[in-house]
């Protein structure tokens, strides 16, 4: 058990990791220590862009009185030239995964409006109205219908758009598009950003790492302030902004005597529809016929993150539990659709009964039951899943073991809702978290987002930058598997301010009644952390661009490509942006110079990297401390009641 407490924090994952080692089934935790990764691939020094590699150019030693001879790939390309073209690359390949999630969204939505999808419909007609408004689309004396149907074909045509800006640009703070403008960094069209930037890195087109990050940046942006921010918008007006509601988290969610169905991936199409007929007679029905007594649906990852948020569906855990949710022998039937699916999970269902069924005709996998999701037909093709799970039921073996463990949680905090919680229904405002950073109670703000890595211990660098963090009075908002990790860790209840935050916190926290992590959705939901950082600016008092905020992001757990289009487009927008595990530049000091001090010259904002959550702590609230020097509100401000004699040398003045 000692040591695979080494593996994870979380009780729950220890136990199961033990049942699959009893199993003989081997989980992605044997393969993380059995299998070291590549020193020369990790910090980006191997080039594979052409067949006359891979080509390794790995940091050279240093050796007192000797200058370190330069190495380079047969084309002549640097260890910088190599550095940047595999950064740019990853941030191509996240671009392209959460915009095309969004391509996917726009359609439907599109359809939607048209009349041609009945099983879908527009659900928030305030959000569209502002959405409208924010793409320059007319609302006045026009039928939702209509103005669905306009944002609709302009979110769509922000893929394909060839020249100008993307529109949501414009939300940006001013002074931030101006930088941009400057910098010739703003996204021209989010398909055209991802194709001039694969082109960039293909052997012998752009060789100078300035001019690589700088493509970076924008295609970058591309994704935050475009694909990310149009599904994210276009979700909620199909679905439901969402709103603070009460849920439970953990492998102890799912049920022996029930038939379990584990919704797993990132697109919330199926799972909104499996959550709509889920509770037809029929279906419980032919589920009470099996013996079971009934269907049990929950989520993981972003899936789960996005029926949660609007439907307080039980979220069974986070990316590196995918397996271990199998390997109880509880779930019948796992439905996957895109990103963050493991190729594994077909393997570890052949140990148990589990039905792996995968959903999208981009996302297949070997041995698993493909039944393809068509938009056209969603519940019958949401019946038919449930109908495989309702018939695999028989097939359980004897070998069930469900961990008891399951924790409450407050999820749903979109930038509107911490808006609303703030000034309330005639004066909902940002105005009072200004109000409470400038007098100090709140030290200041930190977006904690991303994944799991299989090279740390599951949940641990996250939960404990994130208590240290709120322990110092820094609000955090969370996204994706991150905001999992805190709602294992019990710190998404209001309860959580008063036994981890600071007083300051705390106090404030008490008072609104909010958790002191704010769960604000899946990974494609970034775009609201960068709305709520606009709003700040918005209400004054803090500067007037977003890297003026005493403000600060990390994802110390990251794994994935997203993670980094995700946190270079922060940079890229004035965040200070921290990463653990590892870093993908390390082998050229001039690209890690330039990202980690010589973009806040650029940009104003910057990367880190610090492995050591403590450190990391310390390093952003660092940052944080120095944002509130600048804007002159380093030392906390006592409130003062003023009496009418007071009030009147006011007015005189």
């Amino acid at each position: 058990m000692a040591d695979l407490e080494k593996k994870s924090i979380d009780p729950a994952t220890i136990k199961m990791l033990k049942k699959a080692a009893d199993d003989g089934c081997e989980t992605i935790f044997d393969r993380a220590e059995a299998m070291k990764p590549c020193p020369i691939g990790a910090e980006g020094s191997c080039c594979k862009n052409c067949a006359m590699g891979p080509c390794r150019v790995p940091a050279p030693k240093k050796k007192e009185g000797v200058p370190p001879k330069e190495r380079m790939g047969l084309c002549g390309a640097t260890a910088e030239t190599i550095a940047a073209r595999n950064f740019a690359r990853m941030v191509a390949a996240g671009t392209a995964s959460h915009s095309d999630h969004a391509r996917g969204i726009a359609e439907v939505f599109l359809a939607t409006a048209k009349g041609k999808m009945p099983e879908f419909s527009i659900k928030d007609e305030q959000k569209l109205y502002q959405v409208a408004m924010d793409l320059d689309i007319e609302i006045a004396d026009r039928s939702v219908q209509d103005i669905a149907v306009d944002v609709g074909r302009k979110a769509l045509e922000e893929f394909g758009r060839q020249e100008g800006e993307l529109l949501f640009i414009k939300r940006a703070p001013a002074k931030r598009q101006e930088l941009w403008r400057k910098l010739g960094v703003v996204p021209r069209g989010i398909d055209r950003e991802v194709v001039e930037l694969m082109h960039r890195t293909h052997m012998g087109v752009d060789q100078d790492y300035q001019s690589l990050l700088l493509s970076a940046a924008r295609c970058a942006l591309a994704d935050g302030w475009g694909g990310s921010m149009i599904s994210t918008d276009l979700q909620d007006i199909l679905f439901g902004n969402p709103v603070p509601v009460l849920g439970q988290i953990n492998l102890g969610v799912l049920k022996k005597d029930q038939i379990n169905v584990v919704v797993h991936g990132h697109e919330p199409l199926l799972p909104e529809v499996l959550v709509a007929v889920v509770n037809e007679p029929e279906i419980q029905k032919a589920a009470l016929a099996t013996g079971a007594k009934g269907i049990n649906l929950v989520g993981m990852c972003c899936s789960a993150n996005e029926i949660l948020m609007r439907h307080g569906v039980p979220v069974a855990g986070n990316f590196l539990q995918q397996e271990l949710a199998i390997v109880t022998g509880a779930v019948d039937a796992m439905v996957v659709d895109v990103q963050c699916e493991m190729q594994s999970l077909a393997q570890v269902a052949k140990c148990y009964h589990t039905k792996l069924i995968t959903t999208s005709p981009k996302a297949k996998i070997e041995g698993a039951m493909h039944i393809e999701f068509d938009e056209h037909r969603a519940g019958a093709v949401a019946r038919k899943i449930l109908a495989e799970a309702i018939g695999n039921y028989k097939n359980r073996k004897s070998n069930v073991e469900i961990p008891e463990e399951t924790t409450d949680q407050v999820v749903g905090f979109s930038y509107e809702t911490i808006n609303y919680l703030l000034g309330g229904v005639f004066r909902a405002s940002y105005r009072p978290l200004n109000d409470n950073i400038i007098n100090g109670r709140i030290r200041g703000i930190a977006g904690v987002v991303g994944c799991n890595n299989a090279r740390v211990t599951h949940d641990d660098p996250n939960l404990t930058l994130i208590k240290e963090l709120i322990k110092n009075d820094v609000i955090v908002l969370v996204t994706g598997c991150a905001a999992m990790t805190c709602g294992k860790a019990g710190l998404l209840t209001p309860e959580a301010a008063k036994l981890y935050a600071g007083e300051g916190l705390a106090s404030v926290c008490e008072a609104v009644g909010i958790p002191p992590v704010l769960h604000m959705g899946a990974c494609v939901d970034n775009s609201r952390i960068l709305m709520a950082a606009t709003a700040v600016v918005k209400a004054g008092g803090l500067g007037d661009d977003i890297s003026d905020l005493p403000a600060a992001g990390a994802a110390l757990e990251w794994m994935s490509e997203k993670a980094v289009a995700i946190g270079h487009y922060f940079v890229a927008s004035g965040v200070y942006t921290v990463f653990g595990v590892t870093w993908p530049t390390s082998g050229s000091e001039e690209v890690t110079k330039l990202l980690f001090e010589e973009y806040e010259n650029v940009f104003k904002g910057k990367w880190g990297f610090e492995a050591d959550p403590i450190e990391a702590a310390r390093k952003m609230i660092e940052h944080i401390d120095k944002k509130r020097k600048a804007l002159g509100i380093d030392k906390a401000r006592e409130r003062v009641l003023f009496d009418m004699d007071k009030r009147r040398e006011i007015d005189a003045a």
